[in-house]
Order: structure tokens, then C-alpha cells, then sequence
């Protein structure tokens, strides 16, 4: 009994993952050859948005769950950037509304329609300016409706206010290097930030400051990540100074050492993590293969044991609504999605493996957080499955834009202080505005019909040309 191998008992020990057959794949996308480390893939319970390569500018796809196989290649694409998308994140409080951060510096918000799209849509809802280099990080608040994340290569957080297309946070003074990832914790009252300077920094924004952070986190050169878990605990991926792949687990409230640490493997494959805070499983994605680890109570994380496993490029994460997680890989010209499983010999409905989880209702309104509210997610049960409600069109009504300055919201400013009205002469400059914007959008109205135009045209011509 001595010399028996002692191994940590977990009912998820033996999770797989499991590709779909290829008739259940999404064939012939052109998937984008950005050098960026995202997952440029988000998924949610109606569609698979995938980031592509775009002639021109920036674009990626939305696709229904349904729609599998070869997609055509005059499929309609969201394709309003004039740089490369470098992220996207799927709104967790309306499956029609996705946001993405470009190269062009801008992050803009989409509707998309409740049967997907029928022709590209270029018109975002609200297209929020703030940043000046590239967004590569956008990340929507868990419980606050409308609240957006943003994080750019000028080092530079910004948190909006998405239905006024506001930016009233911004946290631009708090990095001296490049960001690698931002996590939101369970309620959206703090952030966690992994950085190129190798510091993990805990941020409560709406006070704007730092509440704690750590040193030479992982003292490797290559990208970390950090993300918080369900318990509040901070876990992180980086690599040794001898290059070997470390997974980390951190208390906040004191980050002189780590609750425990864990050297992987040798590689070069920054490890991306996909945390599930109902069953407290890390998923750990990288371009060589999948590596799944379990965070339990708080102490270490323990290896499971994939039956397969699987070579890949890139992630999306599906979350637990849909009925257990799976994940989208993307190769060079497909998207192949993986079902996880845990063996059950049952087959009736598993309490511990589908807890309540997060549903699709804001705990909160935007106003609320930014005024200081708290409020964890409210949960629905997964008993009888999930069945995707009715989600509201997205609406922004501006306050006076030409007020709106983000960059110059300091520590100074107060972010519940209440608009004072516009003078005569804002408001006669608001009504000069509205008439240049409505001029601008009956030009581009102009030449959208002429596009169609000339698009019809030229197949005419095809077909007499066949």
C-alpha cells in the first residue's frame, strides 16, 4: 500500500475532448494570419464569430451554430474596421451583440441579426474612439449591462459606457509596458492585468487605483496571462527563466509567494486560459496540444487526463449555457469544434456537472456599477436546458459628444458626477453636428446602393459572358 501511487481522487479526472465529424465543421474560412496572441474566435449559444483575413481592411465572420460545412466565400462578413480585428467578445447579456478591438485603434459594437447575417454589415451601433495604437484586448463586464473593457498598445485600459458611447474610466497612467490579457473577477469590482514588464496588477477601476500587485510574476521573457477564479484567487501562465512552461495560483491579498507552482513542459506555446467557474476547470489551450487542469479548493491545480490529444492553432471557448463546454479550434482554413465530456455510466441530468450558472440577465445597469454597485451573476438552471430568449436591440444615446473627452478622465474626476446641461451654444453646435452626421449617412447610403448596383451589374455580365 506504501509504494502504491498515490493520485488526488476528482470526479472530472478523466474529462476528454472530442472533435466533432468533418460534416459538423465550418470548412474554407480564411482564417486571419494576424500576429497577435488571441483567441480570434468567440462563440456564444446562437453563433461562432471566427476573425479572417479581409483585403483592405478589417473583418471577421458570424456564423449560426446550423450552418456547418463549406461556407461559400461571398459569405457576409462584419467588416467595418479599416485594420485588422485583433479581438471580439460576444456581449454575456445579449447573444446579438459583439464587440471588437482592430488595429485601426477603434472598438466598435455590433448588432447582429437574430438570424444572422444576410449581407456585410459595415454600419456598427456605436463606434467608441479613445485609444491611440492598436486595441488588441476587448472584454464585456460580467454583471453590469453595457459596460465594455478595452486595453491597447498604448498601454492604456479603458472601461465605456457602451449605451451612451462614453468612455468613463480611463486607467491610462497605471502601465508602462504592453498588456497581454485582462480578466474581470466573478462581480466586475476588480480587474487583473498580466503585463510585458512582468508584473500581475489587481485594479479596482472605478477608484483607479492598484490594490495589489507582484513582481516578476513568472521570470521568463516570453507572454504571460492571468485570470481570476470563482474564489477570488488569481491564476497564471508564464514561463521559467530556463523557458519552461509554469502555471501559477495567487492570493491577492498577499502575493509575496504563490499558493503553489507548477513547472509544465519545454515549449514555446504561450498556454491560453479558459477557466469554467461552475465546475472550477482551467482549460489550458496552446498551439501544440490541450492540457486540462482542475483548481481544487484552493490548493493546487491537478493534471487531468485527455484521451487525445489534439493539435491546434487557436480557441474559442464555449460557454456552460450551451450544455457542457467545448471548444472551437481553428486550423488555416477550418473550424472544428470539440466537445468535452465526462464519463458518466447515467444518463439522466447531472446536478454537479451542470450547476445554476451565469444567465443571459444583467445583475446591473451600466449607471449602477459606474456609481459604485456590486452584484454577482444571476444564475439560471441548466435542468431542462437552455433555451435562448429574446434579446432587446442594443441602443446608444450619446450625451453631448462633443464633451466627451476619455483621455483627459483622470484619478481627479469624479464618475458619478451628473451632466450639467448644454449651454445655447453647445446645443446649436449639436444641431449643426446632427446635420452633418445626416448628411455623411445619406452619402454613404449613396454609395452603398451603388455598390449593389455595379455588384449586379457585373454578374449580369457574367452571365452573359457564361
Amino acid at each position: 500500500d506504501t509504494m502504491r501511487r498515490v493520485v488526488r481522487q476528482s470526479k472530472f479526472r478523466h474529462v476528454f475532448g472530442q472533435a466533432v465529424k468533418n460534416d459538423q465543421c465550418y470548412d474554407d474560412i480564411r482564417v486571419s494570419r494576424v500576429t497577435w496572441d488571441s483567441s480570434f474566435c468567440a462563440v456564444n449559444p446562437r453563433f461562432v464569430a471566427i476573425i479572417v483575413d479581409a483585403s483592405g481592411g478589417g473583418a471577421f465572420l458570424v456564423l449560426p451554430l446550423h450552418k456547418t460545412g463549406r461556407i461559400d466565400k461571398s459569405y457576409p462578413t462584419v467588416c467595418g474596421h479599416t485594420g485588422p480585428v485583433l479581438d471580439i467578445d460576444w456581449c454575456p447579456h445579449n447573444d446579438q451583440v459583439i464587440a471588437s478591438g482592430s488595429e485601426d485603434c477603434t472598438v466598435m459594437v455590433w448588432q447582429i441579426p437574430e438570424n444572422g447575417l444576410t449581407l456585410s454589415l459595415t454600419e456598427p451601433v456605436v463606434v467608441l474612439e479613445g485609444h491611440s495604437k492598436r486595441v488588441g484586448i476587448v472584454a464585456w463586464h460580467p454583471t453590469a449591462r453595457n459596460v465594455l473593457l478595452s486595453a491597447g498598445c498604448d498601454n492604456a485600459i479603458i472601461i465605456w459606457n457602451v449605451g451612451t458611447g462614453e468612455a468613463l474610466i480611463n486607467l491610462d497612467d497605471m502601465h508602462v509596458d504592453m498588456i497581454y490579457n485582462v480578466s474581470w473577477n466573478r462581480n466586475g469590482s476588480l480587474i487583473c492585468t498580466a503585463s510585458k514588464d512582468k508584473k500581475v496588477r489587481v485594479i479596482d477601476p472605478r477608484k483607479q487605483e492598484i490594490v495589489a500587485e507582484k513582481e516578476k510574476t513568472h521570470e521568463g521573457a516570453r507572454p504571460m496571462r492571468a485570470i481570476f477564479l470563482a474564489d477570488g484567487n488569481i491564476f497564471t501562465t508564464g514561463f521559467s527563466r530556463m523557458s519552461e512552461r509554469q502555471l501559477a495560483l495567487w492570493n491577492p491579498k498577499n502575493m509575496e509567494e504563490p499558493i503553489a507552482l507548477h513547472e509544465m513542459d519545454t515549449s514555446n506555446g504561450v498556454l491560453l486560459p479558459f477557466y469554467d467557474p461552475d465546475t472550477n476547470i482551467i482549460y489550458l489551450c496552446g498551439k501544440v496540444r490541450e492540457r486540462l487542469w482542475r483548481h481544487l479548493e484552493g490548493v493546487v491545480p491537478v493534471e487531468c487526463s485527455p484521451k487525445k490529444s489534439v493539435l491546434q492553432q487557436m480557441w474559442g471557448y464555449r460557454e456552460t449555457r450551451l450544455l457542457w463546454n467545448g471548444f472551437f479550434k481553428l486550423h488555416e482554413r477550418k473550424c472544428e469544434p470539440i466537445i468535452m465530456t465526462v464519463p458518466r455510466k447515467s444518463d439522466l441530468f447531472q446536478d454537479d456537472l451542470y450547476p445554476d450558472t451565469a444567465g443571459p440577465e444583467a445583475a446591473l445597469e451600466a449607471e449602477e456599477w459606474f456609481e459604485g454597485k456590486n452584484a454577482d451573476p444571476l444564475l439560471i438552471s441548466l435542468k431542462h436546458g437552455y433555451i435562448p430568449g429574446k434579446n432587446r436591440d442594443l441602443k446608444v444615446v450619446k450625451k453631448n459628444i462633443l464633451d466627451n473627452k476619455p483621455a483627459g478622465n483622470k484619478k481627479s474626476d469624479l464618475i458619478n458626477a451628473p451632466k450639467k446641461a448644454a449651454d445655447a451654444s453647445n446645443s446649436q453646435n449639436d444641431a449643426k453636428l446632427d446635420e452633418i452626421l445626416k448628411e455623411l449617412k445619406s452619402i454613404k447610403d449613396m454609395i452603398s446602393n451603388q455598390d449593389e448596383r455595379i455588384s449586379k451589374l457585373e454578374q449580369q455580365i457574367a452571365k452573359i459572358a457564361d
